[in-house]
């Protein structure tokens, strides 16, 4: 394992009883236990398939590797419709390990398609996409795991059309990839009707844990990204997380401190990154934790009302905006720094003038700086006995960006087990899903169409 955790800033010894004492470990070994297990017991199994994604075969990586090749010879544009995780995982991803500006370097310096990750359905932004792609070099993968997903299929069904008028109808399917579950979905029977290349998700990879199936991976391996590293750094985390020893095992560590800071009131979890690379882990890490923790009724049918909230900030950008909050607020946060020891470069702060006030900056690098900012950040939050922690990767690339995708998937399903509840389900966010079908007159959806209009609204309370 590459990563480090570092939880000191968690416990008693640091922040006093606003921490957490290390005898819980032992009074709460049986909940510890018990959540372990429930998890390695639906290990790979169920709605928890995500669990083996880093373990497929060399062959089956080997011929998307081969298809994305040749996508990223000829596309100019590449762009991925989809919403949730089958946006969020790639953008996190590639916006890690691309260069921050990608898409703004001449094509033979970033040897790959400008990336653009499509996820909302506002009409100036679709317009705002079309300004900037010309059709004709422009490929298209259109991620839905239901194949159901309004959304997306909006999307698609837009860019089809225009394809087809561009491309004509053949060389207008060559450009589109389909990523959905397979024999499922109206997605899917689009796909083989019109004889897209498709690629599948597992029936048991939800959404939000999916970024390491093709979801993720045909974007990853159409930049040039070594899917193969990627997915070895996730094994390596998939392993650790096998181990029953808490204290060996940092995502049931993490999680069990959360689930212990969420009885003393932390309701809010703060992901702050320390590098602008991995600025958007903080989005992706905001759906797997609310959509997979925030449930009404536990698995005993108890109403419990229970979640905490993500939020997220950049280092040292919120600094400035944020840590104030964080440190003299409410008690009701837990926040975790994500460090990196070795940037991919370096640069010197130099100044020839005679200005006295900046000799202290002079001869260093923004890169001890920033380190600097977020360990000043650390203990002016454990000064103020603020709970935090700190994931350090000792750099940013594809194995540490594996192992970190992997860690976040199983401190979930850790949480969720310590709390006793459907990690995996999201029943909040399928009643919006109906809705949506309502209102836009979706046949068998007439019912929830009434509910909807039954549902006052009195005019005395809009303005």
């Amino acid at each position: 394992m590459k990563l480090k955790f570092d939880y000191n800033n968690m416990m008693v010894d640091a922040i006093g009883d606003k921490g957490i004492c290390p005898c819980v470990f032992d009074k709460k070994a049986q909940s510890i236990s018990d959540a372990y297990n429930k998890v390695m017991t639906g290990r790979g199994k169920g709605w928890q398939e995500w669990a083996d994604l880093p373990y497929v075969s060399d062959e089956y990586l080997d011929e998307m590797i081969s298809y994305c090749s040749a996508v990223r010879e000829k596309a100019d544009s590449f762009v991925v419709f989809g919403i949730g995780g089958s946006a969020l995982g790639p953008l996190a991803v590639a916006s890690a390990l691309i260069h921050l500006h990608h898409n703004e370097l001449p094509k033979e310096v970033r040897k790959a398609p400008k990336l653009y990750v499509e996820d909302n359905v506002d009409p100036e932004r679709m317009k705002a996409l079309l300004d900037v792609i010309d059709l004709k070099t422009a490929y298209f993968n259109v991620v839905t795991k239901s194949g159901e997903t309004s959304e997306t299929l909006s999307q698609f069904l837009i860019l089809y059309a225009l394809l087809k008028k561009e491309l004509g109808e053949e060389e207008a399917k060559k450009h589109i990839i389909v990523t959905t579950t397979i024999g499922k979905g109206t997605l899917y029977n689009v796909a083989e009707k019109e004889g897209f290349k498709i690629y599948g998700v597992g029936a048991g990879v939800g959404g939000r844990f999916s970024v390491l199936c093709p979801v993720g991976l045909i974007t990853f391996a159409v930049l040039g990204l070594d899917i193969k590293k990627m997915l070895r750094g996730a094994a390596v985390m998939a392993d650790v997380s096998a181990n029953a020893d808490i204290r060996k095992n940092p995502a049931l560590l993490t999680a069990f401190l959360q689930y212990e800071s969420m009885q003393k009131g932390y309701n809010v979890s703060v992901l702050m990154p320390y590098a602008d690379s991995l600025k958007y882990m903080a989005d992706f890490y905001c759906q797997i934790w609310g959509e997979s923790l925030g449930k009404a009724v536990d698995l005993d049918g108890k109403t419990v009302y229970v979640g905490q909230t993500p939020a997220k900030a950049l280092g040292v950008t919120d600094q400035h905006s944020q840590v104030q909050l964080y440190t003299e607020g409410p008690f009701d946060k837990v926040v975790t720094f994500l460090a990196v020891e070795n940037y991919r470069d370096t640069v010197v702060i130099t100044d020839d003038r005679d200005v006295n006030a900046c000799d202290f900056l002079k001869g260093h690098t923004l890169n001890e700086l920033i380190n600097a900012e977020r360990k000043a950040t650390e203990f002016a939050l454990r000064k103020a006995q603020r709970a935090n922690f700190t994931i350090t990767l000792p750099v940013v690339d594809e194995e540490t960006v594996g192992e970190l995708l992997m860690y976040f998937m199983y401190e979930t399903a850790f949480a969720g087990a310590l709390m006793n509840i459907d990690t995996f389900n999201q029943p909040g966010v399928e009643e919006g899903k109906k809705a949506t079908f309502a209102m836009l007159g979706r046949a068998g959806y007439e019912q929830k169409m009434e509910e909807i209009n039954g549902a006052e609204k009195k005019s005395e309370y809009i303005i």
